[in-house]
């Protein structure tokens, strides 16, 4: 069985991704890591959990024909573009979908210095209004 699902992978181009799917703390961790400015970790921490899941290799079919992919739900075709380098991030839309979660930070945080928070309805729908401190842990 593994080697047809190898096989079928390596057919359709798939690569095997490590994905993660982190606790509250263990991505409050993760952000303050990376330097996310720790006044707006809070709401970074509700927006990823409205929109992933916590889950770095989520993928959401949206209306549009765009896709949300990763932790952020970064949206492909503006953001990010599978196959290749690309969107305004100039990076792989498959590349958000591991646990490496540095690049997707990176292009969230360009998402937000041009929209705000207001760029997720996962935000607006769960964290917007709320006071958000950064979680303990």
């Amino acid at each position: 069985m593994r080697v047809l699902v190898l096989a079928l992978c390596l057919l359709f181009g798939y690569a095997a991704v490590e994905s993660k799917v982190y606790t509250k703390c263990g991505l409050t961790n993760e952000l303050i890591s990376l330097n996310f400015p720790r006044t707006f970790i809070g709401n970074w921490v509700c927006l990823i959990e409205s929109e992933s899941g916590k889950n770095t290799s989520k993928i959401t079919n949206r209306a549009n024909g765009k896709q949300g992919v990763g932790l952020f739900q970064i949206k492909s075709k503006d953001w990010c573009t599978f196959g290749k380098k690309g969107g305004t991030c100039n990076v792989k839309c498959e590349d958000m979908l591991d646990d490496n979660i540095k690049d997707d930070g990176l292009c969230a945080e360009k998402v937000k210095n041009e929209f705000g928070f207001l760029a997720w309805d996962g935000w607006k729908r769960s964290c917007k209004g709320r006071n958000l401190p950064l979680p303990p842990c």
